[in-house]
């Protein structure tokens, strides 16, 4: 089977397109990739939760990890993947704890009353709170205020998560 690999201007383009085709399918709005019922950010088709990042590492080792699917546990109908066993039960322990903020979506998104996917990479731990964001530029424009930003997320969140659960 032969791989296609675009030019970076090409893929830039897909990904915009893509972007695109989500806020007009959605009727102006970002809509949810995850399955019905599943209110964490999980990706296309199924994949895991936060894209197969470990939580846990964003904690304890200050950086993005990618999961290993020989650690992987199911918590909120979504499927969490980590780095080690030992992160795996930590998890499992108190996932309140590790998960992310708002299902995993982007804080940036949710602060402005809906929803986005998100990079693994773009990323902060606020008062042992973990936040995700859509891009490290969209991160960016979240850092300017983050105390505003959190509080007005945390002023949408109950509201997107209702409107995600009844999907």
């Amino acid at each position: 089977m032969n791989t296609i690999v675009l030019p970076l201007p090409a893929r830039r383009l897909f990904a915009a397109v893509a972007v695109a085709f989500t806020v007009v399918a959605g009727g102006g709005a970002l809509q949810p990739a995850a399955a019905a019922k599943i209110w964490f950010e999980g990706g296309l088709f199924g994949s895991a939760a936060i894209r197969g990042y470990d939580p846990v590492a964003y904690h304890t080792q200050s950086k993005a990890v990618e999961g290993k699917r020989a650690f992987t546990h199911n918590w909120m109908n979504a499927d969490w993947r980590f780095a080690s066993a030992k992160h795996r039960d930590l998890f499992a322990a108190n996932p309140e704890i590790y998960a992310p903020q708002y299902g995993g979506w982007c804080a940036y998104a949710v602060s402005q009353g809906s929803t986005a996917p998100i990079d693994p990479q773009a990323w902060r731990v606020v008062d042992d709170k973990l936040y995700l964001n859509y891009s490290k530029s969209v991160q960016r424009q979240w850092v300017e205020d983050i105390p505003g930003n959190i509080s007005k997320g945390d002023t949408n969140w109950p509201g997107i998560r209702r409107d995600l659960a009844a999907k």
